[in-house]
């Protein structure tokens, strides 16, 4: 077996390659490069689902970031548990061919509970008083604590939110090095997420992005410097590309202003009651999965739903099947945004009843992705002194809340989700020079025969 590693840098397409990452042009002039028609949606949880298992959505049942766990009849983003892929893993069928073959998931997701021999993922600390700490979830479970002993604490705060950056996948590339020092596993894979921020927040924008690309660049100069002193082969990819847009699509209002979302009054503002509403939509990028709770309402709701500016297509059982996605956790309809829109969760037709998580980070109970999570609300007077005094009382172990983040869709310029026209707006794919000779386009599923093929390489 040959020592592989997997480089998934978020993001990465054609179109913002060149100029601002003069490391990765030159690399992959002796590479061989092809694009990754997306898989619907191209989100994070899905494409990456569909790589490792070589499964569409509709068999690995990876059908979004989140859906609507119906039994529970909630909404539920970014679970963790790798028991919810439903197709076997690449490391499964590579340990079965070699028992000596050993893997590391350095922050890819479903991460938690699975057969990976070396696993580290996002995992805050919720104590009872109301804080939310820094942390990270091993397998197994003392690498935890060995990586943030030499490391310093994992940069949560960096990882997500108005304070996203660099530094977040700077640890999770030196953790990576960290194990490749003390395992030297067969099979890596790494998650740097860095390119998502300011492409969610300035589309493709060279004169807000070039910092960005400039740091990835050199974040992957040393990754790879590094792994190819020791002898490995590396497979660089990413999940999706994003693209300009300008239309947020307020999916969740138009249904409410038919009748067909439920709220409930908590202390004077208001939360999605998603079981007894006769129509939902969970909004992810730009796709939404519709949940009808009331079948003889569905061509109504298609009805509505495609007359709605934004929207490319609504997707029904066909449409689904025809895309992959004809899963029962998938939505009764699919809805699909054109190139320059993408959909909200905003479910509330008066800001000043919405829910108290939509002013914070919280990507737990916000009942669909919130983009916006990403700016700090630049309408509030001495933001800065705001958060200092809310740190300050966090610091101190007072309770608080980060109610820092705006209700203003707009401020998005960037989305992912449909599958682009364009195929240099689509996830990239940079294979060793010695690969067999693939076409400039290649299926997600077929990544992982890919990688297979490159790790059972003598």
């Amino acid at each position: 077996m040959k020592k592989t590693v997997v480089l998934n840098v978020v993001a990465l397409s054609g179109r913002i390659l060149g100029k601002h990452t003069p490391f990765l042009s030159q690399w992959v002039k002796k590479r061989k490069q092809a694009s990754i028609k997306p898989v619907l949606p191209a989100v994070t949880c899905s494409a990456q689902s569909v790589y490792l298992t070589g499964k569409w959505p509709a068999e690995n049942g990876i059908v979004g970031n989140g859906w609507y766990f119906k039994d529970e009849c909630e909404v539920k983003f970014w679970r963790q548990s790798n028991h919810l892929v439903q197709s076997s893993k690449i490391w499964d069928a590579l340990k079965a061919e070699n028992p000596d073959f050993t893997c590391s998931n350095m922050f890819w997701w479903y991460n938690m509970y699975s057969s990976v021999d070396y696993g580290v993922t996002p995992r805050p600390l919720y104590p009872s008083d109301g804080r939310k700490l820094p942390d990270v979830h091993s397998q197994p479970m003392d690498l935890r604590d060995r990586l943030q002993k030499e490391l310093g604490q994992f940069p949560l705060f960096s990882f997500w939110g108005p304070n996203a950056n660099i530094s977040s996948s700077k640890w999770i590339a030196e953790a990576s090095m960290k194990v490749d020092e003390w395992h030297d596993p067969t099979l890596t894979f790494i998650y740097l997420p860095h390119l998502d921020y300011g492409l969610q927040k300035h589309g493709t924008d060279f004169d807000f992005i070039g910092k960005d690309l400039e740091e990835i660049d050199a974040l992957c100069e040393r990754l790879i410097t590094y792994y190819e002193q020791q002898g490995a082969e590396i497979i660089l990819l990413s999940e999706y590309g994003i693209t300009s847009v300008n239309k947020p699509i307020h999916i969740n209002r138009a249904l409410r202003k038919e009748g067909y979302i439920q709220v409930k009054d908590e202390l004077g503002l208001e939360t999605l009651d998603a079981g007894t509403c006769k129509a939902f939509a969970v909004s992810d990028h730009q796709l939404a999965h519709i949940y009808i709770n009331d079948p003889a309402e569905k061509e109504a709701v298609k009805k509505l739903i495609a007359s709605l500016p934004g929207v490319e297509k609504v997707l029904d059982e066909e449409g689904k099947k025809e895309y992959h996605l004809n899963h029962e956790r998938a939505g009764d309809l699919v809805a699909v945004a054109d190139k320059d829109s993408w959909f909200t969760y905003y479910y509330w037709l008066d800001d000043a009843k919405a829910p108290d998580y939509a002013r914070t980070v919280d990507i737990h109970r916000k009942p669909g992705y919130d983009p916006v999570e990403m700016f700090a609300n630049p309408e509030i007077p001495f933001l800065k002194g705001k958060l200092g005094w809310i740190l300050l009382k966090k610091k101190l172990g007072f309770r608080y809340l980060m109610d820092v983040i705006p209700l203003q869709a707009d401020l998005v310029k960037g989305s992912h989700g449909r599958i682009s026209e364009n195929s240099l707006d689509w996830p990239i794919l940079i294979l060793p020079s010695h690969s067999s000779d693939r076409a400039d386009e290649v299926s997600p599923t077929d990544v992982y025969s890919l990688i297979y093929d490159q790790v059972m390489r003598k």
